[in-house]
């Protein structure tokens, strides 16, 4: 029987992995701009698709952010798009330090489902990340695609020229991770700092 490759590349998610997302502080903050309810601006744009085509890479920034304008019905640029977003986010120091950790062991990289403009602002958005991550920070429109479709994590891996077999994906979605273990990788599903850390040192990685 063959033994298992080793892991040679681990991919960290972003929001709610790496830092805690809340998605409904960033609508509500972008619905007291627009003069709506947060289940309107919800329904603009992240039920009408308008998210989900700029993740997958559909929308370039620049017709994002006049998709959001257009269906909000105000002006929202990317100073309305970085504001609104940076108040949402707040980095998680200990799966931080464990990303860090990794790095005497494993390349590293940074898979968001994301649009461009997330591309754009993460030196601003999150300085700490870089510092780890360096340029291995990417989001899924890079991709032409996005998370939970296998041909993603493939794709990611090819870059860094590893097979999925020698590669991890951390993410908080089970379905994401099902995604990732459909194209060959080791998947470890999200839930708090204390069990990444089990399933790191399991794989020899910290």
């Amino acid at each position: 029987m063959a033994l298992p490759s080793p892991i040679r590349l681990v991919i960290f998610d972003m929001d709610d992995v790496l830092l805690h997302y809340d998605v409904e502080a960033r609508q509500s903050a972008i619905a007291a701009m627009a003069g709506l309810t947060v289940d309107e601006v919800a329904r603009l744009i992240w039920d009408s698709g308008i998210e989900d085509a700029s993740d997958a890479g559909r929308l370039s920034a620049d017709a994002y952010l006049a998709a959001c304008s257009q269906a909000l019905g105000i002006p929202f640029g990317r100073a309305d798009w970085f504001r609104t977003r940076a108040l949402a986010m707040t980095l998680d120091p200990e799966a931080v330090a464990l990303a860090q950790a990794v790095k005497d062991k494993a390349a590293l990289a940074l898979l968001t489902n994301n649009g461009f403009i997330m591309g754009e602002h993460f030196d601003a958005l999150v300085p700490e990340l870089r510092a780890v991550f360096g340029s291995a920070m990417h989001v899924a429109a890079e991709f032409g695609t996005k998370k939970p479709d296998p041909a993603i994590y493939a794709r990611l891996a090819a870059r860094y020229g590893v097979a999925p077999a020698e590669a991890a994906m951390i993410d908080d979605k089970p379905v994401n991770i099902e995604g990732a273990r459909a194209a060959g990788l080791t998947g470890h599903s999200f839930r708090s700092a204390g069990e990444l850390r089990s399933f790191l040192d399991a794989l020899s990685l910290i």
